[in-house]
């Protein structure tokens, strides 16, 4: 099993939920997070002044998938959330070692 951390911009966000869902993703968390990356956040003018906002809002989806649809889903969230340009996020697979359903107390795989 993988879990799938992606980080994006927050009006990309619908469009990567029903694209994971094409491809079978059964279920996914969001949480909504601030960060900067090599843009180092950005400048804006509010009533003729000038100021710097170094965390730029972004949204994390984390998404537990059976192995096999490990790479289907990450080229869902890669082809939906990509502009081309700098700040459309970044994802991380990382192995899922358990995972455990509480209602039913199904393990692994089955608890996906």
């Amino acid at each position: 099993m993988k879990l799938i951390i992606a980080i994006i911009r927050p009006h990309t966000l619908e469009a990567v939920k029903d694209a994971l869902g094409a491809v079978g993703v059964q279920g996914l968390t969001i949480s909504e997070v601030q960060g900067f990356g090599r843009q180092k956040g950005q400048s804006e003018i509010y009533r003729g002044a000038e100021y710097q906002i170094s965390f730029l809002p972004k949204v994390r989806i984390d998404v537990a998938v059976d192995d096999s649809l490990k790479d289907q889903a990450v080229e869902a969230i890669q082809s939906t959330a990509s502009s081309g340009k700098i700040g459309d996020g970044k994802i991380f697979v990382l192995n899922l070692e358990e995972a455990l359903r509480i209602r039913t107390g199904e393990a692994g795989e089955a608890a996906l």
